[in-house]
């Protein structure tokens, strides 16, 4: 029989042997060749929109200095001035610290951050694209984080501050997008569809009524995905929402204040996440899978006949087994996220703080040995 401290050690080595379940995600450099980080343990240029569908292979930029991509809900941005990507959430073990990839130099540095009262293990998101700085809904306050001109990261740490209060419910599940250095925040307690609430970022400024987008088709007032097309040169004029029922996916103009639609995603994922480039959306499964639907701005008749595609080169490099749910490109730790396959509905709800550990393997280990020392 083994003693206790023989039956101990065999326990802590039966759960240690547990694999880490990644959490990919993806994202452009200035050049929009699409990067997906964190696939099969590896980091990946797949280059432009015109080879997704057809390419076999990507390109491995894996180096070191690279984040686990380990973290809940891993979020990667775009600083397109800088041609540099930021990782939030991608290292389970340093949540606090913000990985940075330069894009041109291929080389990745960490920067420290101070989060104060800001909590990294629930917020959400965007990057503002002039001023280079973070606006982000956590704990029913909104934050901000100047990355001024990184494209590697400094010594010093840089902080969180605390920004003011939002005109709406503590309560509230953030759904935000960047266009025009305004924030849009859909889904907000008693709106309704259609409309959105703004916080104007260069005046710290919410306006105090709600912004009306019309269209043929209106987008509903649901919980959602949004992410926004970027343009050859200067801010963004138009984002696109995939709400949780996936009626359609919604192509918001802020220059018009109208709303044009493209085909729902084929994956009704909730917990996927999207990332758009100039003529192009981008959707990451919940296990995996990479999916883009072209987009081509102001043509109504090709957006309605556009179709969803796999990209092609990144089919088969990440195990779902080995995949935790990601939420990313820009939002994190979703409530009440559901999943519609056929006529299967399945609501999940997560705060945050579930597990990046599969356990299956570990409670088997753990019955054989049980069984070996009697114990069944």
């Amino acid at each position: 029989m083994l003693s206790l401290t023989g039956l101990v050690s065999l326990l802590i080595l039966t759960f240690s042997q547990s694999p880490v379940k990644a959490s990919p995600c993806v994202t452009f450099d200035a050049n929009f060749n699409l990067l997906a980080f964190g696939f099969g343990g590896k980091d990946w240029n797949v280059g432009t929109q015109d080879v997704w569908a057809t390419a076999t292979n990507a390109t491995d930029i894996t180096t070191t200095g690279r984040p686990p991509f380990d973290g809940t809900d891993t979020t990667c941005y775009l600083a397109q001035f800088f041609d540099a990507i930021y990782v939030l959430n991608g290292d389970l073990k340093n949540p606090d610290s913000i990985y940075i990839y330069d894009a041109g130099a291929k080389a990745w540095s960490t920067q420290a951050t101070i989060p104060g009262s800001f909590e990294y293990s629930s917020f959400d998101a965007i990057l503002d694209h002039d001023t280079n700085v973070f606006y982000a809904l956590s704990g029913g306050s909104l934050y901000d984080l100047d990355m001024r001109s990184m494209k590697t990261a400094n010594s010093t740490a840089i902080g969180w501050n605390l920004v003011q209060k939002p005109p709406f419910p503590g309560s509230y599940v953030p759904v935000m997008a960047l266009a025009q250095n305004h924030i849009h925040f859909l889904d907000v307690s008693g709106d309704g569809p259609g409309v959105a609430r703004i916080y104007v970022i260069h005046y710290s400024y919410f306006q105090p009524e709600v912004q009306s987008y019309p269209g043929d088709k209106t987008f509903p007032a649901l919980h959602g995905q949004a992410t926004s097309f970027f343009m050859d040169s200067g801010v963004q004029q138009e984002f696109a929402f995939i709400p949780d029922d996936f009626s359609a996916t919604y192509v918001i103009n802020v220059e018009n204040n109208s709303t044009r639609t493209l085909p729902p995603p084929t994956v009704k994922d909730a917990k996927s996440s999207y990332v758009a480039g100039i003529t192009s959306l981008v959707q990451l499964d919940s296990v995996g899978a990479v999916s883009f639907v072209p987009y081509t701005p102001g043509d109504d008749n090709a957006n309605a006949n556009a179709i969803w595609s796999s990209v092609q080169p990144l089919a088969g490099l990440v195990s779902s087994s080995n995949l935790q749910s990601n939420s990313s490109s820009s939002s994190n730790n979703r409530v009440n996220n559901t999943t519609n396959t056929g006529n299967t509905t399945t609501t999940t709800h997560t705060d945050g703080a579930s597990s990046n550990f599969p356990v299956t393997s570990g409670l088997v280990g753990l019955a054989v040995l049980f069984a070996i020392l009697g114990f069944f």
